[in-house]
């Protein structure tokens, strides 16, 4: 999707708050794990001067997960939310994430609370960046993930409210292009 472009953003800021050595592990897999695809990453701390800006100068920005009302809050506070929905209307980079980062694309981030603690930065910002046109919940049926529980039972709560969302397995990808989306397990990749 971004063509031959390589230059990669990794956004590590669902995991502020945390300690070190419970932000590094991960932080480790997801580079490797991008460099492994042939990406050139950088660690990308939007807290950071100048790393705002910096993104249009990205292929592509992947956000990692962790908790979802600290990631929205360092976006708007950081104006992050504004570069990127500027960034993914213009088709200027290609947006990857998972957990936290793909929730927060959401219109809004109503029900969250149900898997991560709204408080953790302070006072919630509850609209997400209106990117998809639904609610999106990650883990639900996948068993040894920690918080799949909650997960199911908030997939089960918005089908209960007849309320579309995008609920999707560890493995599974929503690839969005243009107007038009897909669910696809891992494997096609």
């Amino acid at each position: 999707m971004a063509g031959p472009g390589r230059r990669t953003a990794l956004i590590p800021n669902a995991l502020d708050g945390l300690p070190a050595h419970a932000r590094d592990a991960g932080l480790r897999r997801d580079f490797d794990d991008l460099h492994a695809a042939g990406l050139d990453v950088t660690l990308t701390d939007l807290r950071e001067p100048a790393a705002v800006a910096s993104l249009a100068g990205y292929d592509v920005v992947w956000v990692r997960g962790g908790n979802v009302f600290v990631l929205r809050r360092v976006l708007a506070d950081t104006g992050a939310d504004k570069v990127l929905r500027d960034l993914l209307r213009r088709d200027a980079a290609v947006y990857g994430a998972y957990s936290a980062g793909a929730c927060v694309l959401a219109p809004d981030l109503n029900g969250l609370e149900l898997v991560d603690d709204p408080t953790a930065a302070g006072e919630p910002i509850m609209s997400g960046l209106g990117l998809l046109d639904r609610p999106f919940v990650p883990h639900v049926r996948s068993p040894g993930h920690p918080e799949t529980a909650a997960c199911d039972a908030l997939s089960r709560a918005y089908t209960a409210a007849r309320r579309p969302h995008w609920a999707l397995r560890d493995g599974e990808v929503l690839l969005i292009t243009g107007e038009r989306a897909q669910l696809l397990p891992l494997e096609t990749f």
